[in-house]
């Protein structure tokens, strides 16, 4: 589905570019701030003034672009047009800043009500017939491809949003999407403030990282207490060697939105499926397509079987491989359930690869992580980061950066800003994402965004000993980031980064995640905690080759996600059996056992941001490894293909359909091949951990 404004949802080489710079001069703040409410809004009064001052602007864009007389232009038409989305954008992020992170439950409780007002004002906007023939009226540029792709682009989304239908349906419409709004507000809501604690024993905790254990203390019973949350979640399911302790951390993780989830997704399905109903559609799934390019929901069918067909034999030879090894373990077992898969592919892993995923945490303390992931990004996009010491934040531990170009010819050019908050605390929204903040318009505003994560670390004396896969979202994460930077230096507000087709948006960050395989950028910053000792060659190459394991049964769990979203979203929803649905598509696709009573659907968060089309992951997956295929793995980051990258990918934003993106760059459409040779790529195990 289309939005007016968005929720939300990469060594040595060039010192120049990946220096880091001395702190800004701090600057006073204005009395007022257009773009930043938590600088000025400090209680839900002030944050709902603020928010009113912006929904005012909208509406003065709107009665200037009606005032027009004479001749249409995209000077006095799409100019306001695009002001007005503006200001609906920087309301937007920010009531979503304010529900999904702001400290106090009063602030979120006020960022959601607000998040659900001005939803209600794009739905408004996008319903405006006198403001669609004044924008159909303007003549299509031909010396402006990137305004003319952008007005075409705008009048579609006015159609598939029902402008043109009578008076009635789109009154019906509007009550519709303020309901869909709504809905998924409380649908995130429910699964924020859902974290969930269970007890363990000290004997439970065999097999957890010794530093885990350390920072948890027993209680007056002897007992240690866990909560859902990913920095105690994660090492439960990979290291406990206690069964019982993961299928409770399994369940716990997966019904902390449960019951309450249940009702509320499928009133939001059903609202759904009513907005595709008047608007003509058969089913929801083939409206949420409509723009994007997939282009309907058989689209995303073929898509399913084409990576079902491709990755089938690679998932069912790992499955029988893991399960053999499992049986040797622990005679009699049958099979293996979706709450030890985990657990059994990393002591796979340990002894056919004699990879241990708890050896490399060591290496990874949160801080220096975060310091090589943004030196590896300055150097790839040819960048550099600047601290913002005294930045005005929403919570002491944002860390704040502004962004310079570094690429020749346009060195010291400020770009932007970004906010990292990493760590998780009480109240704030447990997913990993990247979002908007300021959607940047060249010459006039500059685009900034925040990275939301829940890593380990963040208290005093706790390094936050990351996983290797911690460090990949990170990046994956932050490519986001980099594309909404890069991206939104457009002369249209909403022509950035994040405006891509939705089933494009995650290729950049998917891409990126292949970086982190070589052994060069890892060792320019992973340094044990302890001793400061460079991650051996040896140990990234074990890791290398445990982690290429699991590719086909990767892509096989992407297609349960996806084939479910998509299912839920092609049939009437009163006639959905949630469980059976899921249980069906796991049937499909995975060997796995499934868990009685998970639930997983009503934690599902992609659910509202996605909806029917949780299958950009994989499209996407197709594109970004076709993406690295065209990289020279010898000069990841300095060689040419870096730049062209940036230039072709990542600047344009929205100014041209993303087939044309990957046309750009890899000079053809995407296709299965790169994808195939991926997920089938042999690595040797060391010598050492071969089976005789």
């Amino acid at each position: 589905m289309k939005s007016l404004w968005k929720f939300a949802a990469c060594v040595g080489f060039c010192s120049a570019v990946i220096a880091f710079s001395q702190p800004s001069a701090g600057v006073a703040q204005p009395a007022t701030d257009p773009l930043h409410s938590w600088v000025v809004a400090k209680d839900p009064a002030a944050l709902e003034a603020w928010t009113q001052e912006r929904l005012a602007e909208e509406r003065a864009s709107v009665a200037r672009l009606l005032a027009v007389k004479g001749p249409r232009t995209v000077e006095n038409t799409v100019r306001p047009y695009d002001d007005a989305l503006n200001s609906l954008a920087i309301a937007g992020n920010n009531a979503y800043l304010q529900y999904s992170l702001a400290d106090t439950a009063a602030m979120r409780d006020k960022g959601q009500a607000l998040a659900a007002a001005i939803a209600s004002a794009a739905t408004e906007l996008s319903l405006n017939q006198e403001v669609y023939k004044a924008l159909a009226s303007v003549p299509l540029p031909t010396g402006d491809a990137a305004t003319r792709h952008y007005l075409e682009r705008t009048l579609l989304e006015y159609r598939l949003a029902g402008v043109d239908k009578d008076a009635a349906t789109r009154k019906t419409v509007r009550a519709l999407q303020d309901r869909i709004t709504a809905l998924s507000l409380e649908f995130g809501r429910n699964i924020a403030d859902g974290t969930k604690r269970i007890k363990a024993t000290r004997e439970e905790l065999a097999g957890l990282p010794a530093d885990f254990i350390a920072s948890h203390k027993p209680g007056p019973d002897g007992m240690y207490t866990l909560t859902t949350d990913e920095p105690d979640r994660a090492p439960v399911m990979d290291f406990a060697k206690s069964a019982a302790l993961r299928l409770r951390m399994y369940l716990a993780y997966n019904t902390r939105a449960y019951p309450k989830n249940e009702q509320v997704l499928r009133a939001l399905l059903t609202a759904r499926q009513q907005l595709a109903s008047t608007l003509g559609y058969a089913h929801y799934a083939d409206l949420a397509t409509a723009d994007q390019m997939i282009g309907s929901a058989a689209g995303v069918e073929r898509l399913i079987g084409e990576v079902d067909k491709a990755s089938r034999p690679t998932a069912k030879r790992e499955y029988s491989e893991l399960l053999t090894f499992a049986q040797k373990q622990e005679p009699g077992l049958e099979s293996i359930s979706d709450a030890d898969a985990s657990y059994w592919t990393e002591q796979y892993r340990r002894e056919h690869y004699a990879f241990d995923a708890e050896s490399v945490r060591p290496y990874f303390p949160y801080a220096e992580v975060q310091a090589g992931i943004l030196q590896t990004a300055a150097r790839l996009f040819r960048l550099e980061f600047r601290p913002v010491k005294d930045a005005v934040v929403w919570d002491p531990s944002v860390a704040t950066y502004d962004v310079y170009d570094a690429a020749p010819g346009s060195a010291g050019k400020k770009l932007g800003r970004i906010y990292l908050d990493m760590h998780p605390r009480p109240g704030k929204d447990k997913w990993f994402s990247s979002s908007p903040v300021v959607p940047g318009i060249l010459g006039r505003e500059l685009p900034e965004g925040m990275l939301v994560c829940n890593f380990p670390g963040g208290e005093a004396g706790d390094p936050g000993l990351m996983e290797y896969s911690d460090v990949v979202v990170f990046f994956h994460e932050f490519g986001h980031l980099m594309h909404h930077i890069l991206g939104s230096q457009r002369e249209w507000s909403a022509a950035g980064g994040f405006d891509v087709e939705g089933d494009f948006v995650e290729s950049p960050s998917q891409m990126l995640e292949e970086i982190f395989h070589d052994a060069g950028i890892l060792q320019s910053f992973a340094r044990n905690y302890k001793t400061g000792a460079v991650l051996p060659a040896a140990l990234i190459a074990k890791m290398n080759a445990a982690s290429a394991y699991g590719r086909g049964h990767w892509l096989q769990r992407q297609l349960i996600y996806a084939t479910f979203s998509l299912e839920l979203h092609d049939r009437a929803p009163e006639t959905i059996d949630f469980d059976a649905l899921w249980q069906a598509a796991e049937q499909r696709y995975s060997p796995f056992t499934p868990v009685p009573g998970a639930h997983f659907y009503t934690a599902f968060t992609h659910l509202t941001g996605y909806s029917s089309n949780y299958y950009t992951y994989v499209l996407d997956k197709v594109i970004a490894i076709d993406f690295f295929a065209q990289f020279d793995k010898r000069r990841l980051l300095d060689g040419p293909v870096a730049m062209r990258y940036r230039r072709t990918v990542l600047e344009p934003g929205a100014s041209k359909p993303a087939a044309e993106l990957v046309k750009d760059f890899l000079g053809r459409p995407q296709n299965m091949e790169a994808l195939e040779k991926w997920m089938n790529e042999e690595f040797e195990p060391p010598a050492a951990a071969r089976q005789p």
